[in-house]
């Protein structure tokens, strides 16, 4: 019996907006795994590892760099660590301390210096509650300059911190929201943080990226909104994101390349096998954009996972911007 081609029924099915869209990723380092066997120019990267938990440094120094990974210059430390699934508390300090000494490296600050910390997301859903979460978790202390005992100075920067919502609850673009705080109270400095898309099941709320180049709020879901960066705000910008979510066509694209590569069914094979890796993403996309759209998928544990992960975090930033307090001490208090 004769294998029908299974391109012709893709090509009969309406193209969605943007089919690629389904196996796209805000961590650079997927973006850098997806890329031909040879590195691209002007891309350098840095690996470690300690005990059960691993940091990537992806520097993008040139425009041909940019273009290949598809965000701008500068660098982006991924933290990852299995174990965070598990909630194992261990694990939890000592991503918080790596976190806070990357924080550090990419963004040296004076002893003085004043931080306006971020907090990007709904709160309302759970997948983009950690910007929310964190902040709600952070020791903040511009409020209290005047109050500080004497044995405290200088052992706590001035940290101002929001909460500002989303665009479809506030009525108000986010970036102008940051912008006019900006220009009020004058910081050194802004770590934004927000929830991301992973192209892997694998890295949801098991891995943080951060980045001195700013984010574009809303950007993991397909919601583009005005970059929240040095550019716009006029001083350093730090991100700290997590995935939270997956696009479902992801996993499907992936479920069936697996399928391709185990099937005993010869005929079957060499059906799943004419269609190549981009054709089956985009007939997996198109079918489930007819059905449901732009479809995410995340952990059914989320709620817990998110609360652990808003902790690690705050911890993290807590330990960066106030070099005496200890992660474990912020993770205690949180």
């Amino acid at each position: 019996m004769a294998v029908t081609d299974p391109r012709s029924r893709l090509r009969r099915l309406p193209v969605p907006p943007s089919p690629t869209r389904s196996h796209r990723t805000d961590l650079a380092i997927e973006t850098l795994d997806a890329q031909p066997k040879q590195r691209p120019r002007g891309v350098d990267v840095q690996e470690e590892r300690h005990g059960r938990v691993s940091i990537s440094r992806v520097h993008i120094t040139t425009a041909e760099g940019e273009r290949r990974i598809g965000k701008p210059r500068g660098w982006y430390v991924t933290i990852d660590a299995p174990d965070l699934r598990q909630r194992n508390s261990e694990v939890q300090e000592q991503v918080a301390r790596h976190l806070a000494a990357e924080i550090a490296r990419l963004l040296p600050l004076k002893p003085d210096a004043k931080v306006f910390v971020v907090g990007l997301g709904n709160w309302h859903a759970t997948p983009d509650a950690l910007g929310p979460k964190v902040v709600a978790a952070l020791l903040v202390t511009r409020h209290l300059a005047d109050q500080v005992p004497e044995d405290m100075r200088g052992q706590l920067r001035s940290v101002a911190a929001l909460a500002p919502g989303v665009l479809g609850i506030t009525g108000i673009e986010t970036g102008e929201i940051i912008r006019g705080i900006v220009d009020r109270i004058h910081p050194d400095a802004v770590v934004v943080i927000d929830a991301l898309a992973s192209r892997s099941i694998e890295r949801i709320l098991r891995t943080i990226q951060l980045s001195d180049t700013g984010i574009q709020p809303g950007s993991g879901v397909g919601n583009h909104r005005a970059g929240i960066d040095k550019a716009s705000l006029g001083v350093p910008v730090i991100a700290v994101g997590v995935p939270t979510v997956v696009h479902a066509a992801t996993i499907a694209a992936d479920t069936i390349e697996l399928l391709a590569n185990t099937v005993e069914d010869k005929e079957a094979a060499r059906a799943l096998q004419a269609l190549g890796r981009d054709d089956r993403r985009q007939m997996i996309a198109q079918v489930l954009h007819q059905a449901v759209g732009e479809m995410v998928v995340t952990p059914k544990e989320i709620d817990l996972l998110i609360d652990d992960m808003a902790k690690v975090v705050a911890a993290g930033v807590d330990a960066a911007l106030h070099p005496q307090v200890a992660a474990q001490a912020a993770l205690l208090a949180t």
